[in-house]
């Protein structure tokens, strides 16, 4: 029986990014079959592979010792009635398996005698015979031993998560724990299409084109009968039982979300050094903030003006919003975050804006360059490109006006030391007597030797007009194509319109 799997489910097995394996089976290392990986083919091309998944491993040893409390038990496991689905179709496969093992097995002794009696006379084709019959047993033996690691792997993980897939995109994702399908499709980084997230608006809606779903929470949104026949649900109020087909709607492009205003509560303040505050705001569990990575908001705090700042966090970040705000004259908002903002006070949030957003489709590696406070949207798209685990490498330059100005340099550095696909270099632009405008074009053009050929890659950079207009100048020169530089136009810090 030949093991199938989806290249999200592969990737997840080996530990490694999606992208890696797309990569692997674009140049011919890795076959597929009917777009899905055979399980045989991964264990050749990864024939050390531990159970890679330490996380997921870590947690079923933790839930296995009794380390987690009661309550973290709950979120993590699925609840009773899905695992006992999940158990028994495991069973069911497991039983079909060894069915056709047993018939394999069968087949392979009908032909030994078949073979033996017509070869009696013949006694070194019959030595080459049972040689090849012996190896025709192995791989039955070696299953019924239990030898293959990453199956024993896949069936663990086919009993804690549920796989998704998406239709019409193709986007996949993993439904962990309780996990709404649309919780887990926005930690995921897909753009799902959603309202309230709390069964209100039917903004949510998608079709069951596959497997099994549950009822975590009633709605007030009224299906009709016709969608009602279509198995149309509410992803914000649906969990995965089984994997999972859905078809539904997704925002491919900025332009498509609409502006929505929402009043969020402040949850911290936090200052690096004089210059620098982050700002986290969390919306109501009825009205979160659709966006994508990338895109600026305008805040308003009290009856002061609104001006726009780059959204940090990444839209998986559930209701959580993060922004950077620099000390800045003359900017009543920055004056209140800095001297009067408290936990719990209300900031008006409008948006979103902006097309500085991720290209998911592409096949290149990701190349990102922040100057100072442009390291805010940065953020955002690198958080995004980490959940959509497309990307086979990503790369972070970050650079500064001064030592201090990386004010987030331990999260950087976190990221650095937890991800093999994940590169931080930061810069200073206090270089010897050279100005800024110099400064910055020799950080570039190392940058595009450090990258060559930079038509490999996808560069997304943020920061003030100088170095925007650098970039294009200096990794055009190097051969980068102009469809793969995306520039943040300068909104930071800008009066709403």
């Amino acid at each position: 029986m030949t093991l199938l799997l989806t290249v999200s489910r592969a990737a997840r097995l080996v530990g490694v990014a999606r992208g890696v394996l797309q990569k692997k089976i674009k140049d011919g290392t890795l076959s597929t079959f009917e777009g899905q990986v055979r399980m045989v083919d991964l264990q050749q091309v990864y024939p050390q592979a531990h159970l890679v998944d330490d996380s997921f491993l870590e947690r079923l040893n933790l839930l296995k010792d009794g380390a987690y409390a009661r309550r973290l038990r709950e979120r993590i496991l699925p609840d009773p009635e899905v695992l006992m689905v999940r158990l028994a179709e495991l069973g069911r496969d497991l039983s079909d398996t060894r069915s056709e093992l047993a018939r394999w097995r069968a087949g392979v002794d009908a032909l030994e005698v078949l073979l033996q009696a017509s070869m009696a006379s013949d006694p070194s084709t019959l030595a080459a015979v049972r040689q090849t019959l012996q190896a025709l047993r192995h791989p039955v033996s070696a299953v019924k031993n239990g030898h293959h690691p990453l199956e024993a792997l896949e069936n663990a993980m086919r009993i804690m998560m549920a796989h998704v897939s998406v239709l019409p995109s193709q986007h996949e994702f993993f439904v962990e724990g309780s996990d709404t399908l649309l919780e887990a499709g926005l930690r995921a980084g897909l753009s799902m299409n959603y309202g309230c997230s709390n069964g209100n608006c039917g903004l949510c809606r998608a079709q069951v084109r596959r497997g099994q779903v549950k009822k975590l929470r009633s709605h007030d949104f009224v299906l009709t009968d016709a969608e009602k026949q279509a198995d149309t649900i509410l992803m914000c109020c649906h969990t995965a039982v089984t994997d999972l087909v859905i078809e539904t709607v997704e925002t491919g492009r900025a332009r498509d979300i609409p502006l929505q205003q929402i009043a969020a509560r402040v949850r911290t303040v936090e200052r690096y050094g004089d210059d620098v505050a982050v700002l986290n705001l969390q919306t109501p569990r009825t009205r979160r903030l659709q966006f994508l990575a990338g895109q600026v908001v305008a805040l308003q705090a009290g009856t002061g003006p609104a001006i726009e700042y780059s959204i940090a966090s990444c839209p998986c970040d559930d209701r959580n919003l993060q922004f950077h705000i620099p000390r800045t004259p003359d900017n009543p908002l920055a004056t209140q975050v800095f001297s009067a903002l408290r936990a719990g006070d209300t900031v008006n949030i409008l948006g979103p804006r902006g097309e500085f957003v991720l290209r998911e489709d592409s096949p290149h590696n990701l190349v990102f360059i922040a100057q100072d406070g442009g390291f805010a949207p940065i953020k955002s798209l690198i958080e995004h490109a980490m959940a959509q685990d497309v990307a086979e490498s990503v790369t972070l330059y970050w650079l500064a006006s001064s030592p201090q100005g990386h004010y987030l340099d331990n999260q950087c550095r976190a990221w650095n030391d937890a991800l093999d696909n994940f590169h931080y270099r930061p810069l200073t632009l206090a270089r010897n007597d050279e100005s800024e405008a110099e400064a910055i074009q020799h950080h570039l053009q190392d940058i595009g030797l450090s990258h060559h050929p930079l038509r490999d890659c996808d560069v997304y950079v943020a920061g003030s007009p100088l170095l925007l207009e650098s970039a294009t100048r200096v990794l055009g020169a190097q051969d980068l194509p102009p469809d793969q530089l995306v520039l943040n136009t300068p909104r930071r810090g800008r009066a709403s319109d």
